[in-house]
């Protein structure tokens, strides 16, 4: 039966969520090939996080405790992994689009010499040449179409996947699985460099993850004198900003607040953008919005066609508009005039 692995990365302790979201699609792909699912958890007494795992789907988690590893050690981590993987022979792995996991995943890749597909929008199985082979969606052409990859003779077949981009699926407290531990062969070879600490950056803002409003700003903004407008509006419906990689490059918002292929993934209820092209490097950043309401003077932007809602116009014009709109219904009845 073929296994399908997912790595299942912690942080602070705790899986971060694009494991379990990885999990729902290991799911989803095991019925289509028949195949069981297993999830490499690596660290210092991190076992407790195996129940979640098995609750999630895991059929088998192979862990991996020591003291060495308590922090992301890349190219010990990478030979874990490895080594796993050479061991097992899985069909498929997955492994999260974050910082750390797309290093390991390079580095997993090249020491398999096996390919390697990041940032994935979608994974399906499809029957090509009358084998069923994992089909790979990313964003391709500068963001302008969808491009399918697939690795027909090398494996494991590797994915990067971006937190955010799939949904998790409901834990089921009666399933079971095994726990498999398994003892690291690593030397101090392995260590030439060592994570010492992690350290997160503080900001003043709030997180787009769990955002209800985000109000997104592009290159369109330039004329305006940059996010003066999308600050004010941002404001007015309480939401968070965000932007795309223009608005990062021109200094309007920092890089964790990008949004799309290289940056954050977001399930807000509304999203507002407002002088973007569209491209889709950036849409698929917010594609499980519930509503996504456009902004732009260019009628024919790529932008209209996942909106929900769309404005065409000035921007300078349309948007002190909306904000005095919104101002004044928030006013008490007697102080309007």
């Amino acid at each position: 039966m073929r296994e399908l692995i997912v790595y299942a990365e912690q942080k602070g302790g705790m899986l971060v969520d694009v494991s379990l979201e990885m999990m729902a699609q290991a799911v989803q792909l095991s019925h289509r090939i028949n195949g069981t699912i297993s999830a490499i958890l690596i660290g210092d007494s991190c076992g407790y996080n195996a129940d979640e795992l098995i609750c999630h789907g895991a059929h088998k988690v192979y862990l991996v405790e020591d003291k060495r590893l308590a922090l992301y050690q890349n190219a010990a981590t990478a030979k874990v992994v490895a080594d796993i993987l050479s061991v097992q022979s899985p069909e498929i792995v997955l492994i999260g689009g974050t910082s750390v996991g797309t290093d390991v995943a390079a580095r997993v890749a090249a020491r398999l010499r096996t390919g390697l597909t990041a940032h994935c929008i979608d994974l399906s199985i499809e029957e090509i040449d009358g084998e069923d082979q994992l089909v790979q969606t990313v964003p391709g052409w500068g963001g302008r179409m969808s491009v399918k990859i697939v690795c027909p003779q090398r494996r494991p077949q590797i994915v990067t996947i971006r937190p955010g981009v799939m949904e998790k699926g409901d834990p089921d407290p009666t399933r079971r699985g095994d726990l498999i531990p398994v003892m690291p062969v690593l030397t101090e070879d392995d260590f030439g460099a060592r994570t010492l600490a992690f350290v997160e950056e503080k900001t003043k803002a709030g997180s787009l993850d769990d955002a209800r409003i985000i109000v997104s700003g592009g290159f369109g903004l330039y004329g305006s004198g940059g996010f003066r407008l999308i600050e004010a509006l941002a404001d007015v419906v309480n939401g968070e900003i965000a932007g795309t990689r223009p608005a990062v490059d021109h200094g309007w918002i920092e890089e964790e607040r990008l949004i799309g292929q290289s940056g954050k993934n977001v399930r807000p209820r509304l999203f507002i953008s407002i002088g973007t092209s569209g491209a889709m490097h950036y849409t698929t950043g917010f594609s499980r919005a519930q509503v996504v309401v456009a902004i732009d003077r260019n009628a024919s932007a790529p932008i209209f066609d996942v909106a929900h809602i769309g404005i065409v116009g000035d921007l300078n014009r349309i948007i002190p508009c909306i904000i005095k709109e919104l101002t004044k219904e928030a006013l008490p009845e007697r102080t309007r005039s």
